[in-house]
């Protein structure tokens, strides 16, 4: 008797034969102004390698791991005595030279040397001006400056240490630079171009979005990764107890790598998905077209559709064959007949525990 009960909550006799029971939903319209919400990670968009451009000793490391520093600033120094001397003797080796040039050239207007003694000496001239340069270059060469302003995310020498030129010595988070990651699904990828508006919520702080650009190749999940960048960086002053007391790093960035983000995409009205949303399980297929059934005076009738897409949340987009206000079997499609009678379930049924129909 007890299984017979449990039957009868799929199926009722009633009339010539039995009727299914069925759970229902109804179209949700689709169109302008249509938004979704994914899960992403901010990350940073330039983490720079900075090293020397030549060769030395560091003499004097100017930044700790973590510090916020602008562009321009010094990182540090290597031993500049060794390259020191080579701009003294370049530029000696030049006064002397061009002094030399100076008294040729006296001569050479009053006719006293050949113009192609002449020409050697400006040649040679021009040479030692080239090396002067080179070695004042190098000179330069031993201060490392920041190229843009952010935090020193890793220093890797000490003092006293020697460095090849090109070795990196810091990495570098460039500010303003932070970008949101998101795995978009299909229905999205498809209506990038369509996105009228992306925001972010971080820190309980709401920021704009730019998209950047999406991977035109799916993941194993089917998700594409999209990248936006922030478009504008908001900054505070570090809080109390922070252990940031100097003044060039109270501009603490609100963000860092790694942390959560809420994006919200927007879409606008043209070219977005306009029809009907219905859960994926409401949709099957019958001689090779895709269909729905409608239920209509607790009757079924099979009616054929046109699914455009899947939405973000998993949802067939029905572009043609509905009107909008019909009621659709949600589940159990397959089980049913043309013509049917059946018994509309309330969602929340005994019969229907944990809403699985």
């Amino acid at each position: 008797m007890t299984g017979l009960f449990l039957a009868a909550g799929c199926q009722e006799k009633g009339g010539e034969g039995q009727k299914h029971s069925v759970v229902v939903t109804q179209p949700e319209a689709i169109g302008g102004g249509a938004r979704s919400q994914f899960s992403g990670t901010v990350k940073e968009a330039a983490e720079i390698s900075l090293g020397f451009k030549t060769v030395g000793q560091i003499e004097r490391i100017c930044v700790k791991e973590g510090q916020y520093v602008r562009s321009g600033q010094l990182l540090a120094v290597l031993d500049q005595k060794d390259y020191a001397l080579g701009v003294k003797a370049s530029e000696a080796q030049y006064r002397q030279l061009k002094d030399e040039v100076d008294r040729l050239r006296k001569l050479y207007e009053t006719q006293g040397i050949s113009g192609n003694d002449y020409e050697k000496a400006l040649a040679g001239l021009e040479q030692v001006e080239v090396n002067l340069q080179v070695n004042r270059n190098k000179l330069d060469y031993t201060r490392l400056y920041a190229p843009a302003s952010g935090y020193i995310n890793k220093v890797n020498f000490e003092r006293a240490e020697m460095v090849n030129a090109g070795t990196p010595v810091f990495s570098l988070i460039s500010q303003g630079q932070m970008e949101v990651e998101v795995s978009l699904p299909l229905w999205t990828y498809l209506h990038r171009g369509d996105i009228r508006e992306a925001t972010a919520l971080l820190n309980g702080q709401q920021y704009r979005l730019q998209l950047r650009g999406i991977s035109p190749k799916a993941d194993g999940n089917q998700l594409y990764k999209a990248t936006f960048t922030i478009a504008e960086a908001n900054y505070k002053l570090a809080p109390k107890g922070s252990g940031i007391t100097n003044p060039r790093q109270q501009n603490a960035l609100q963000l860092s790598s790694g942390m959560n983000a809420d994006v919200v995409l927007s879409f606008s009205g043209e070219g977005s998905a306009s029809g009907f949303a219905l859960p994926m399980n409401a949709v099957f297929e019958a001689d090779g077209k895709s269909c729905v059934w409608v239920v209509e005076k607790d009757k079924v009738t099979r009616r054929e559709v046109v699914v455009s897409t899947a939405d973000a949340q998993g949802r067939a987009i029905i572009s043609s064959g509905l009107q909008g206000t019909e009621t659709i079997v949600r589940a159990g499609v397959h089980a049913l007949q043309d013509g049917e009678q059946v018994v509309v379930l309330d969602e929340r049924s005994k019969t229907n525990v944990g809403d699985l129909m």
